[in-house]
């Protein structure tokens, strides 16, 4: 029963992941850098849960850290990055650095930090729990990076504009 609520777990905590990349994907990224960042993202959804179990919610109730708070700003300064890529040059795709990659891993795997903080209390084995977490988030990234590559070459230059449409809205919603 433990490891069904676990991949539910899993599973939701990929739904952002899902969504965002599907609007990234609208800026026809390789697929090399797809993978590349299904792999980061995947990465961050391990070791996020962990490092939220080992901190303990002592930390947080004293920092007074609001996740939602924190990833509806790392989206708006995604958003940025990819409307001023898109000024740049008129015809230019945007550019998905390292950096850029890592912003947007640690912004959606902010929540898996906190679900780390109760995990030590109701999970017996929180590496298996983050296993699991890490492979639900790489699925959800790389399918929605492919899903919004495919929806980029149907849409051209408006997929572009919904992409950031989109981070922007979904930056405010985590802000409010």
């Amino acid at each position: 029963m433990k490891l069904i609520s676990i991949i539910l777990i899993g599973i939701a905590l990929s739904m952002d992941t899902f969504s965002l990349s599907l609007s990234v994907g609208m800026f026809d990224i390789d697929r090399k850098k797809c993978l590349k960042l299904a792999i980061i993202v995947g990465i961050m959804h391990f070791i996020m849960p962990i490092l939220g179990t080992i901190i303990g919610s002592n930390i947080i109730k004293i920092l007074e850290i609001n996740s939602e708070i924190i990833l509806g700003i790392l989206l708006i300064l995604i958003a940025i990055q990819m409307l001023i890529d898109c000024f740049k040059k008129e015809e230019a795709n945007f550019k998905f650095n390292t950096l850029g990659m890592f912003l947007f891993a640690l912004g959606v795997s902010i929540d898996s930090f906190s679900v780390g903080l109760g995990l030590n209390i109701n999970v017996y084995n929180i590496y298996l729990a983050s296993s699991v977490f890490s492979i639900c988030s790489f699925l959800f990234t790389w399918g929605g990076l492919i899903i919004g590559n495919y929806a980029n070459k149907i849409l051209g230059v408006y997929a572009n504009i919904i992409g950031i449409a989109i981070l922007f809205i979904l930056g405010i919603v985590h802000l409010i």
